[in-house]
């Protein structure tokens, strides 16, 4: 689906700002009401908008912990382990990579103690063969991009 330069600055206003009235939306977009309503609709209904939510600052509600594991896993079975780890509560990205590893997964916890039970329990799954983690240090940009 093509997208124009209106549905891009709907687009834009909702990355800014997802708490937006479709009234405000359009008074920043120039457009009709009756048209954000409309856009919006069909930018979900073609899942180019998947959903809106909120940004935390999980530092301040206790989850200290955040790493990054990288996973080797065997041939063939990448996206069935994949769909396995993601289920995971504390697993908030999944990515399929290239190089030495097959997948990153990120992930953040309360405390260390949280975190090593989660690498050990990924360390059983089948077709697991290697894993990689590294401590996030600090985030220093984590943004949606605008269109």
């Amino acid at each position: 689906m093509e997208i124009d330069d209106v549905d891009k600055r709907i687009i834009n206003a909702l990355i800014r700002d997802a708490k937006l009235s479709y009234r405000q939306i359009a008074a920043k977009v120039k457009v009709s009401v009756a048209t954000v309503m409309n856009r919006v609709k069909r930018l979900e209904k073609e899942k180019i908008i998947k959903r809106f939510t909120t940004i935390l600052d999980y530092d301040k509600i206790g989850f200290d912990v955040e790493v990054m594991v990288e996973v080797r896993i065997s041939k063939g079975k990448l996206f069935q382990v994949e769909k396995e780890i993601a289920t995971h509560n504390n697993v908030f990205a999944v990515y399929d990579m290239t190089g030495d590893f097959d997948a990153a997964i990120f992930a953040r916890f309360k405390h260390r103690r949280q975190m090593d039970n989660f690498l050990k329990k990924l360390q059983t799954y089948d077709f697991v063969e290697r894993t990689n983690t590294r401590f996030i240090l600090n985030t220093i940009k984590e943004k949606q991009i605008e269109v």
